[in-house]
């Protein structure tokens, strides 16, 4: 329930399998994963051949739009390589409507450490701010 926007995902425009690390931001949105991390611009893992989000109608619908592809200025992208699959509007991550179901095709789960990255800013810490999905989906669990 709540998902009857989300997309199809086909092949990337490219149409080739995609492995990098992109720039995304994440979105005001009703994930629980996401609670209080709106704003933040990160780097993430990309590694699909199917990662370019096709919408049946013809808008994004915003209000369920968790995650951007952004440039390295922080804005929106729908060109490669910045935008890896060519989604519409750089769209990568969404939530169901009560934000208890979140689909994204790029890996936080492969960014957890600050060690997973080739350089990481001292007051992370040995964590990633992608551990703060982990402990707010903790925090979740414990609330129900």
């Amino acid at each position: 329930p709540g998902a009857e926007d989300w997309p199809a995902f086909v092949h990337n425009r490219s149409r080739q399998f995609e492995a990098r690390l992109s720039q995304v931001r994440i979105e005001a949105s009703p994930s629980l994963f996401f609670r209080g991390m709106v704003g933040s611009q990160l780097p993430i893992v990309t590694a699909h051949g199917e990662g370019r989000a096709r919408f049946g109608g013809d808008r994004v619908p915003e209000e369920v739009v968790a995650l951007r592809y952004v440039d390295g200025s922080g804005q929106v992208s729908e060109h490669y390589p910045t935008n890896p699959n060519g989604s519409p509007e750089g769209v990568t991550g969404l939530s169901n409507r009560d934000g208890r179901v979140t689909i994204l095709m790029p890996h936080p789960e492969r960014l957890l450490r600050a060690v997973n990255f080739s350089w990481a800013p001292a007051e992370w810490g040995d964590a990633s701010p992608w551990m703060q999905m982990f402990y707010n989906a903790r925090q979740w669990t414990a609330e129900v």
